[in-house]
């Protein structure tokens, strides 16, 4: 039986931008079909008339403002909306909105860029649409596999031993996608401020996962911001992986900090989940629980698999209550998770685990 082709409805004032996005959909074997609309009262019209399964919308348009759009169209008529936006600093914080407003993902609008941006600007776009796709009708959707998949390997080596550890602080590691933002959210406002430090790889775009993290540490009782480059990993503090980078774990004597790092795309994303739960393997081992969220693809699962491996605890999000049950289904599959728990059961089986009241005081 052939798999329904997906289509989509692009929204954007820019016609360049509507010409782009149109191209590079259609570059996609599981795209059939895309609409344009040049701003929201022309997309309500065009959805009446093409029904898509996706929609990509501009945050600032004539007429109709993206936001504005998102939030009559998730009342009458719910859809998969990603947003579209170039992530200024003014534009990020529209976005948060979109995001509680019930929009999947954001991904950068496409631009001129070396051909290697090109591509992977087209990965990223096609996989968001895909994994909305699956978020509202649940097709089993195949990669492509003709573009390049590089493992966890391109970055960080995998361990050739155990690490060896002693009694130190615990550290949790996080990898989430698609309707991830919402889901940590859930998580990290149940942690306490002696919560475990918490290093979280969260697909998003360039530019605004530190407005994302700024978002959370609003409404959290923990610290959350966005990771730099040696940060250390400390009790009460949740650090995010820019966007665009890979974010590693490291240890120096009983310290952990983290490392942020260019590199290839592994397995489609930087950064990469597995790419985190490698390094948590190799330089924490059984002191790191591992956690892997709603999202789609396989990234993290082979990397949990390694935790496990390592001694580590492992949880995973169930099928009812992800947006994809993509990710946690493939380490599942794997038998790389110890637990698998609904939402809002992952705060509560992360403080079992670690068990709070034995950690031992910092390492200074």
């Amino acid at each position: 039986m052939e798999t329904k082709k997906i289509s989509v409805l692009v929204i954007d004032d820019s016609p360049v931008v509507r010409d782009a996005l149109e191209e590079i959909l259609l570059s996609d074997p599981a795209v059939g079909s895309v609409a344009t609309a040049e701003d929201g009262l022309d997309a309500l019209e065009k959805i009446r008339r093409h029904a898509p399964d996706v929609v990509t919308l501009d945050v600032e348009m004539p007429r109709m403002d993206g936001l504005t759009f998102l939030e009559r169209i998730m009342k009458d008529n719910p859809l998969p909306v990603v947003m579209c936006s170039t992530l200024t600093a003014e534009g990020c914080e529209t976005t948060l909105r979109a995001l509680e407003f019930g929009a999947l993902d954001v991904i950068h609008k496409p631009k001129v860029g070396t051909r290697q941006f090109f591509e992977e600007a087209r990965i990223r776009i096609c996989d968001a649409v895909r994994a909305a796709s699956m978020a509202r009708v649940a097709p089993v959707l195949v990669h492509r596999t003709s573009d390049p998949k590089y493992s966890a390997d391109a970055v960080i080596a995998k361990p050739i031993r155990k690490p060896v550890v002693g009694r130190t602080q615990k550290v949790v590691v996080v990898g989430a996608s698609t309707g991830g933002t919402r889901a940590l959210r859930s998580v990290l406002e149940e942690m306490p401020v002696d919560a475990p430090g918490i290093v979280i790889v969260q697909h998003m775009s360039e530019g605004f996962t530190r407005a994302f993290a700024e978002d959370l540490d609003t409404h959290c009782r923990i610290t959350v911001k966005e990771a730099a480059d040696k940060d250390a990993v400390t009790r009460g503090m949740a650090l995010i992986a820019p966007g665009n980078r890979h974010l590693l774990l490291k240890r120096e004597g009983a310290r952990y900090f983290v490392e942020v790092k260019d590199g290839p795309l592994v397995n489609r994303h930087r950064p990469s989940v597995d790419v985190l739960f490698r390094s948590a393997a190799r330089y924490a081992g059984q002191n790191a629980v591992g956690v892997i969220m709603t999202g789609m693809g396989d990234d993290g699962a082979r990397g949990m698999l390694e935790l496990k491996q390592a001694g580590a605890c492992t949880v995973a999000q169930d099928e009812a209550s992800c947006v994809v049950f993509g990710m946690p289904k493939e380490a599942i599959k794997l038998g790389g998770v110890d637990t698998v728990v609904p939402l809002g059961g992952i705060a509560p089986a992360i403080l079992q685990k670690i068990a709070v009241k034995d950690f031992e005081p910092e390492y200074r």
